[in-house]
């Protein structure tokens, strides 16, 4: 009846289409009492939800759920899908998280129940801050089953030089997927770099194009020279999604350099701020495999939240717990 329906000189809608031909007319017994339900508001629609007279039908088939997840992880998202289990049929919803994860950013489908979605929500969120990547439970009565899908962080070094190489290596045995890039032929070839690192040729001018960056990112700016470290790193704050993390190799005087030219130039302090620059904790490291492991050190800290203090320091357990006959003697 599609053709009938949609044609524009159709008088009475559908109802009269049915009664014009009662030939065509099937008629089936149903004992649901929805079919008595008049619902012609959200609000009476919300209603007959939670209150489980009718099921919400499920905008997101398990292809759509799946798309969507992927898209979201290759813009370094966190996701997660939550299914309702019971009762049938199934229903599903995204959500797409923050980067700090305090929240979602994004909300897709629904289980049926404003209070279900809501119940469902905070648990996800726990979900993601934990290190188990699935979990089942029931939520408003509900039975629903979470599945975390967390993109891989990914380390992208921008020159192949010298402290690139064990940087490089440091990144695979942490686990990042790395990528490599620079617009020599000679550095920017993957038989220099451990297996599974990426390397790719580029040109400086248009470092990024192609390169997926996203809140799971950090993103380390080594080049051969200075000016090819600012073009890049312009390029960086021009654009709307940031990496996590942004490490500009210089000393203080290049550092500085640098962003009296940004702000010259109306980049805002604020995101100037959340730059690591001079890249590293400060180790002392004079080698290019030292600076290597002070800068994955630096990554280690923000990606966990460490302090960076050593932890002797840090625990002072000799002091604590055993301290100096001197130190007990009443003064």
């Amino acid at each position: 009846l599609f053709a009938e329906l949609t044609d524009p000189a159709l008088e009475g809608g559908a109802r009269a289409l049915v009664h014009a031909d009662p030939g065509r007319v099937h008629r089936v017994d149903v004992a649901d009492p929805g079919i008595f339900t008049d619902l012609d508001t959200p609000e009476e629609w919300a209603e007959a939800v939670e209150s489980g007279l009718v099921a919400a039908p499920d905008p997101l088939g398990p292809g759509a759920a799946a798309r969507i997840s992927l898209e979201a992880a290759e813009r370094g998202r966190e996701v997660v899908v939550a299914t309702r289990l019971e009762p049938l049929p199934p229903a599903r919803m995204v959500l797409i998280g923050a980067a700090d994860r305090s929240r979602w950013i994004r909300l897709l489908g629904s289980l049926g129940s404003p209070r279900v979605d809501a119940e469902v929500r905070d648990a996800a969120l726990a979900l993601l801050a934990g290190e188990a990547s699935t979990t089942a439970g029931e939520y408003g009565g509900v039975g629903v089953y979470l599945e975390a899908h967390r993109p891989q962080s990914d380390l992208v070094i921008v020159g192949a030089g010298h402290i690139s190489l064990p940087l490089a290596e440091v990144g695979r045995v942490l686990g990042f997927q790395v990528r490599v890039l620079d617009d020599r032929p000679d550095f920017a070839r993957a038989d220099r770099f451990p297996e599974g690192v990426e390397v790719r040729r580029v040109d400086f001018a248009n470092a990024f194009d192609g390169v997926p960056i996203g809140p799971l990112t950090h993103l380390v700016l080594v080049t051969r020279g200075h000016r090819y470290d600012f073009e890049c790193l312009r390029q960086l704050l021009l654009r709307e999604l940031q990496p996590g993390y942004l490490g500009l190799i210089g000393s203080r005087r290049r550092v500085r350099a640098t962003w009296a030219q940004l702000l010259e130039e109306g980049i805002e302090r604020d995101r100037l701020a959340r730059i690591h620059a001079p890249v590293g904790l400060d180790l002392g490291a004079e080698t290019p495999a030292e600076i290597a492991v002070a800068v994955a050190a630096e990554i280690v800290r923000h990606r966990r939240g460490g302090t960076g203090l050593p932890l002797r320091d840090r625990e002072r357990v000799l002091e604590r717990f055993f301290p100096s006959a001197a130190a007990e003697e009443p003064r």
